[in-house]
């Protein structure tokens, strides 16, 4: 059977194994909880990996060196040196030289390290952007971390930001029961992918099977689902698990993104909602981070109110969620945005939760934001941009498209 991952109510089931799939597989029996920022965040993570007894799995866009980063990674160091199996994996990129800092620091504790596609600054390769951005953890494959928050301290901002802004608003989950081994096989399976290509590291089996210390799950747990995108087989999985979850919206789709640049389908899917009835809010980046993608995500903007979709503008500080809910039940969070960087080019992670309670409660802070940090856009106001600034969107727009169509080319790992 092939499971949908839409608004209605999942068929679900609990298989033994766990591989690459196009449609992603239904786990019962969880307890998902939601982290808001890093002040949820990190200590969940940390009391984790402090009660480890056999294995650490973590997986990182950006792992700072700022004072978040230094307690990690003395977590670690301790989690290794009583002899936990403590494995790290961090993007080339978005861990730059302090990554390579850690190789060295961690494998003294009998920590390991391997750096996903390590950049080379003497050569701009076609698959620079094809990156490792998702956020993963795993401890003793019992408790999983699955969301959009880096090794990074919330109030790490551009020099002379800290005391202005806000901490950087983003989600996570915490994850028992079931869908934990489902993450636990995907971490170990991209290690394996990694040794493949290193010279010094020893030959291990394909990873196939998790024991789950709770095989029928938590009496009363959540349905949930783990979306992947990856070059594979996983290429359009979370994009997908939009499209039909707002195809299927009767009520209300509530979206927090930090990068919105979806694609025509998705734009479509948004309007027909809309049209038919369906109240869309879109919550948006409201600072400009990275230029390019801020204001090639607004020469959308007017086409977007002009359906009727409502777009609010986070100003408190930078967005960096990655989440959505759909009729208060169907409710997403991850590392994916919705844009041509994390739908066509990166390795991406979602968990997808169906359940009444953990919707509200994402739904809840999202309308709290919405109501006190953030501004609405209006299309009447939107309209009357001068020339220039709509000129100056649509040329980041288009700068965008070129380069997403040159990257993609060739999309094997």
């Amino acid at each position: 059977m092939s499971a949908r991952v839409a608004v209605a109510p999942p068929r679900v089931r609990a298989p033994r194994r766990f591989g690459l799939s196009v449609d992603p597989r239904i786990y019962t029996g969880n307890r998902v909880q939601l982290l808001v920022n890093g002040a949820d965040y990190f200590p969940a993570l940390l009391a984790a990996i402090d009660n480890a007894s056999r294995s650490v799995y973590l997986e990182t866009y950006i792992f700072a060196d700022d004072a978040v980063g230094q307690r990690v990674i003395e977590a670690l160091t301790v989690a290794a040196q009583r002899g936990v199996d403590v494995r790290l994996v961090i993007d080339g990129f978005g861990g730059g030289e302090h990554a390579r800092q850690m190789v060295r620091r961690l494998a003294e504790s009998g920590a390991h390290v391997k750096i996903f596609r390590p950049e080379r600054w003497w050569r701009l390769e076609r698959k620079l952007l094809r990156r490792l951005h998702r956020k993963l953890a795993t401890v003793d494959d019992v408790v999983a971390f699955v969301g959009g928050i880096n090794i990074i301290d919330d109030h790490h901002h551009a020099e002379g930001e800290d005391e202005r802004l806000g901490p950087r608003f983003d989600f996570a989950v915490r994850i028992e029961g079931p869908l934990v081994a489902a993450v636990a096989i995907t971490m170990r399976r991209l290690w394996w992918t990694l040794a493949l290509v290193d010279p010094r590291a020893e030959a291990e089996p394909m990873p196939h099977t998790i024991m789950q210390p709770r095989p029928g799950g938590f009496p009363g747990g959540v349905a949930a689902a783990l979306l992947l995108r990856d070059n594979l087989r996983n290429r359009r999985t979370i994009e997908t698990a939009y499209l039909q979850a707002i195809d299927d919206a009767r009520e209300e789709v509530l979206l927090a993104n930090a990068y919105f640049i979806p694609t025509r389908r998705f734009r479509n899917a948004l309007r027909k909602a809309a049209k038919r009835g369906v109240r869309v809010r879109l919550l948006l980046q409201g600072r400009a981070e990275y230029a390019l993608q801020y204001y090639a995500q607004r020469a959308l903007y007017g086409q977007l109110l002009d359906d009727g979709i409502e777009i609010h503008e986070y100003v408190a500080s930078y967005l960096h969620a990655k989440v959505g809910v759909v009729d208060r039940y169907w409710a997403t969070v991850g590392s994916s945005n919705i844009d041509p960087y994390s739908l066509l080019l990166a390795r991406e992670a979602n968990v997808v939760v169906f359940d009444h309670r953990f919707a509200l409660r994402l739904a809840g802070e999202l309308d709290h934001a919405i109501a006190q940090d953030a501004r609405p856009l209006h299309a009447a106001d939107y309209a009357r941009r001068g020339l220039i600034a709509r000129g100056l969107d649509w040329i980041a727009y288009m700068l965008v498209g070129f380069a997403t169509v040159t990257l993609a080319r060739g999309r094997n790992y």
